[in-house]
Order: C-alpha cells, then sequence, then structure tokens
C-alpha cells in the first residue's frame, strides 16, 4: 500500500541524484514511472479479461520485464537501457490502428529521465514495486492522496501562472453541470484531469448501470492539455478512474486551431 508519505520518500532518494534539479523535475520523473507501472497493472487486468490482449509496447520494454525484479538492472546499465532504449521506443511507437500506443507516445514524446545514478533509479522503482499495486482497490483509492500531494508539489515548484483546481471547487462544478450520460464532456485544458476525473465519477454514481453504459461512458470522456507533465498526469489519473484507452485526451494545444476549424466530429 503507498501513501503520500511514501511517495515523499521516493522523493527523498531522488534528492540525492545529481541530475534531479527541483520539485518540478522530481515530479516529472515521479510521474513517468508511476504512469509506467499502473500501466503494467492495468495490463495484467486486460490479460485476464482477454486472452487475446497484446501489449502496444514492445516485450523488452514492457514494466514487467525490466523493472519488475528488484535484482534487475541496475547502475550503468539501467541508466543505459532507459536513456538509449526505453524512451527512444515510447517516443516512437508505431501507432499504426492502436489508440493505446498513440496515448503513450504523446505521454512520452516530451519526457525526460533527469536520474544521473543508476543505482538510485533502481532503489526509486523497487520502492514503487513495493509499495503500488494498482489492481488492489485500496491502492487505487489511495492514488487520490498522492495526486492530492503532486498538485500542492506542482503547485510550489515554481510554476509561475498555472493553478490547479481545488478538488472541492472541481466536484462543485460537476455537480452543477450535471452531465448526462451520452453527452460529449470537454475540458479543452484540462491539466491533471481534475474536471474529468470527477464527471467520471459523477456517471459513474447516477448513470452507469450496464455494460453498454459504461461503454458509452468510455466514449464521452474528452480533452486537450498542451504541457507535458500535467498531460501525463491526467492520463495516468484517468487510467486509474476505469477509462481503458484515454485516447481521447491528446497532448495538444486547444488554441492552435481557430475555433471555426472546430466542428461537431471534434
Amino acid at each position: 500500500m503507498v501513501s503520500s508519505t511514501q511517495i515523499k520518500t521516493i522523493q527523498d532518494i531522488m534528492r540525492k541524484d545529481v541530475g534531479v534539479d527541483g520539485d518540478a523535475q522530481r515530479i516529472g520523473q515521479l510521474t513517468w514511472m508511476i504512469f509506467l507501472k499502473i500501466f503494467e497493472d492495468r495490463e495484467r487486468e486486460f490479460e485476464l479479461l482477454d486472452e487475446k490482449y497484446k501489449s502496444p509496447i514492445p516485450e523488452p520494454f514492457r514494466w514487467r520485464n525490466w523493472a519488475a525484479d528488484p535484482e534487475g538492472m541496475t547502475g550503468d546499465e539501467l541508466l543505459d537501457f532507459v536513456n538509449n532504449h526505453l524512451f527512444a521506443k515510447l517516443k516512437e511507437l508505431r501507432v499504426d490502428k492502436n489508440p493505446m500506443a498513440y496515448v503513450i507516445r504523446s505521454a512520452f514524446e516530451d519526457a525526460y529521465n533527469y536520474m544521473k545514478s543508476g543505482q538510485l533509479l533502481r532503489q526509486v522503482i523497487n520502492k514503487l514495486n513495493e509499495d503500488l499495486d494498482f489492481n488492489r482497490t485500496k491502492d487505487r483509492h489511495l492514488f487520490n492522496d498522492i495526486y492530492e500531494q503532486i498538485l500542492k508539489d506542482l503547485q510550489s515548484a515554481g510554476n509561475a501562472g498555472e493553478y490547479y483546481t481545488p478538488r472541492a471547487v472541481t466536484q462543485f462544478m460537476v455537480d452543477m453541470v450535471d452531465p448526462k450520460l451520452g453527452e460529449k464532456l470537454l475540458d479543452p485544458a484540462c491539466g491533471t484531469g481534475g474536471f474529468l476525473t470527477r464527471s467520471i465519477e459523477h456517471f459513474r454514481k447516477k448513470y452507469v448501470k450496464t455494460v453498454a453504459d459504461r461503454e458509452l461512458l468510455q466514449q464521452s470522456i474528452n480533452g486537450v492539455e498542451k504541457k507535458q507533465l500535467p498531460h501525463l498526469l491526467c492520463v495516468t489519473n484517468l487510467l486509474l478512474h476505469g477509462i481503458d484507452v484515454p485516447s481521447n485526451v491528446p497532448h495538444e494545444n486547444t488554441l492552435s486551431r481557430p475555433l471555426t476549424d472546430y466542428g461537431p466530429k471534434d
């Protein structure tokens, strides 16, 4: 089981690394690792439900095959793998007709490994493996605490001009709007996904009753986020809230297109 205290413990390990400079980089480092660990846990669930499931990540680069063994790669070998092979592969995943491959590639196109010590990187990975299993219901719920802690850290990490809406405010706004199942919901500057995840919880509480309703919900959530770190946090958050393939939240800038270019299909 993981808590915000344990997340701070992981960040303390990162503080020993000369390559990680400041809270913003520590948050970025932590987020891409949590994303891959969560995706690994979701894949194990997908494999149980569908024996024909095929991962969009090539086998050598799946978390289970390079990170899961506590006695696995470390030191320079681990750094070389992460910097020169893992990130290179994830940034250039073949999308073809696999929307999840598109999600992963978009999430990692501006992501970086800041850590310079392979030994410390292995310590962080092992800590995540010890404490995180998002197939456990309790750990899924505790991600809300982790998420809130990361938001607090983001607020104090020197990101001038960036404001993340408090949970109570997003909850109030969703309650007032009361989106209905079947309606398309769009947050054009979705940040870390606060409004989207509150809406998912709202849909489930009031409207999702059947498998067909669940499938409709999967298609109802849409967002756009320009910045890499909030986008990666948003995608991670959506995965944990049961959006199997959050491909409707591209890593783009809504304002890069004139309003008149948007139509019903968007």
